[in-house]
């Protein structure tokens, strides 16, 4: 669902840059670690705005949920959903500066303006062969703001020169796979043939 989310996200904000008529604004989903050079890659991303993934963890306080459904009065047994956070970068790789802070302070105001998608307010293209297994969702989008030292580790880490961006937090993405571990019959009585003997 990571690549789902992702699609839908750009879809979304190429919606929004063509609604307020930023119809040369465009967002690509790739690694904004290979922006430089002459590569295809990096050609794919020149003067384009940029989603990548450059952190997720796993929210710890949802581990203990039940790990049992009922079907048919039968008990089936799953590992846990996981429950995901990630962080999204959005980087303005633009030719002009001014262009890079009208994309941004773009995908700001669209994020303020919605901040929880579900599949009944969000239209995404389900013709596309990825999408079309999507069903429910729902997730929110939070700003989050690194410090300066963050901030200059992250691009460090991704090898180029710092450009114009913004960071999310995706919340609560669930993952699970359709893989029953166990199953067995529902347990609807209990019989105890224990006999006082005082």
């Amino acid at each position: 669902m990571v690549f789902e989310v992702f699609q839908i996200l750009s879809e979304q904000v190429n919606a929004y840059f063509q609604e307020i008529g930023l119809e040369d604004s465009q967002l690509v989903i790739d690694n904004i670690a290979l922006a430089e050079g002459s590569s295809d890659a990096a050609e794919a991303m020149r003067d384009k705005v940029v989603l990548t993934l450059v952190n997720l963890h796993e929210e710890g306080t949802l581990k203990n949920q039940p790990n049992h459904h009922v079907r048919n009065d039968q008990v089936q047994y799953r590992n846990r959903v996981i429950h995901l956070h990630l962080f999204l970068l959005f980087s303005a790789n633009r030719n002009a500066y001014g262009k890079s802070l009208k994309d941004l302070s773009a995908i700001i105001s669209f994020f303020q303006g919605k901040k929880l998608f579900t599949q009944a307010n969000t239209v995404f293209d389900r013709d596309l062969d990825t999408m079309q297994q999507v069903g429910n969702f729902r997730f929110t989008m939070e700003l989050y703001t690194p410090t300066f030292e963050e901030l200059n580790f992250i691009w460090g880490t991704l090898g180029g020169k710092q450009l114009p961006s913004v960071l999310y937090q995706l919340n609560l993405l669930p993952l699970e796979r359709d893989l029953d571990q166990a199953a067995g019959p529902l347990i609807q009585s209990v019989h105890s043939d224990v006999k006082n003997q005082s």
